[in-house]
């Protein structure tokens, strides 16, 4: 049973024309379990239903923007039913084998990055320090990154067997070839690659990314809303044109059928990787026999 540490795993406030809304488990990375999905898909619909917000800024508290899906703090609560599911996939808790992630990760991480892709308003993440594997799922559903030069950027989930996050959209992110490189390898990729590859829209000081964020916030607000939302929908239809969403389901079967090979392996359907060993890096993830951490 999970045990929650805050009941606000997200927190809203509007300044002027701009919901900000910032993630809260800092004393977990603002590592990301169903309670806070679902009360972050809550503010983004209250930010989509204020009409007088005209820009929406996404951005976490404490060290760092998100360090990923939750893997083993004490208010994981991936065996729990969703009681706000926003899909008609079903109650993931009833099921076994792998439907049971199939269907979870296929509501509450595929399908709730789409929908926030969709927000017809303009949607900024305000990233700073780490920004890892379910991290970049949040940053790279919003229109435009801004990032303090202490961020980072990285997936590393091919360390526990997976080919990329569930919302895969490394290549349509970076160059296929820097793409390969960012998922072979699983290094960090600093702020300042991100934004020479263009990942990254602007790259400021860690003082200074709120007020840069609201700056460009201010900007959007004063952009003819109906207009914006028209540029965004064509832009993101451009992409799918291009086959981002067919890449991307493609991606997530892939990403299914490599938990389940793991779990009949392994026994476990992340190859035993646990946050620690995966911000060890893999070759402080071995034990002194030179065998892989378990």
């Amino acid at each position: 049973m999970a045990i929650y540490e805050t009941d606000e795993p997200i927190l809203y406030e509007r300044r002027a024309a701009t919901a900000w809304i910032k993630l809260n488990r800092p004393d977990f990375a603002n590592s990301q379990n169903g309670q806070m999905l679902y009360a972050l898909d809550a503010a983004f619909a209250r930010a989509v239903d204020d009409p007088d917000v005209r820009a929406i800024i996404l951005t976490g508290k404490g060290r760092h923007f998100s360090s990923g899906h939750d893997i083993g703090t004490p208010g994981r609560d991936a065996d729990q039913p969703a009681e706000a599911r926003r899909s008609l996939w079903g109650d993931h808790s009833q099921l076994d084998g792998a439907a049971w992630a199939y269907v979870r990760e296929q509501e509450l991480y595929l399908g709730l990055c789409r929908r926030w892709r969709e927000i017809p308003k303009p949607t900024i993440a305000a990233v700073h320090g780490a920004c890892i594997a379910g991290g970049l799922m949040l940053a790279w559903v919003c229109d435009l990154i801004i990032a303090s030069r202490d961020a980072f950027f990285s997936d590393p989930v091919l360390r526990m067997g997976i080919p990329g996050v569930e919302y895969c959209a490394h290549a349509f992110e970076m160059h296929p070839r820097v793409a390969r490189e960012f998922l072979f390898l699983g290094d960090r990729m600093s702020a300042e690659r991100a934004y020479s590859l263009g990942m990254v829209n602007r790259l400021v000081e860690r003082d200074a990314l709120e007020a840069e964020a609201a700056a460009v916030a201010e900007r959007l607000a004063a952009v003819p809303p109906f207009g914006l939302t028209l540029a965004k929908q064509v832009l993101n239809q451009t992409e799918d044109a291009m086959g981002k969403r067919t890449a991307m389901d493609l991606a997530f079967n892939a990403h299914h059928l490599a938990h389940a090979h793991a779990k009949m392996t392994t026994g476990s359907a992340i190859s035993g990787q646990t946050a620690r060993t995966i911000a060890a890096g893999p070759d402080e993830a071995a034990d002194r026999s030179g065998k892989p951490a378990e």
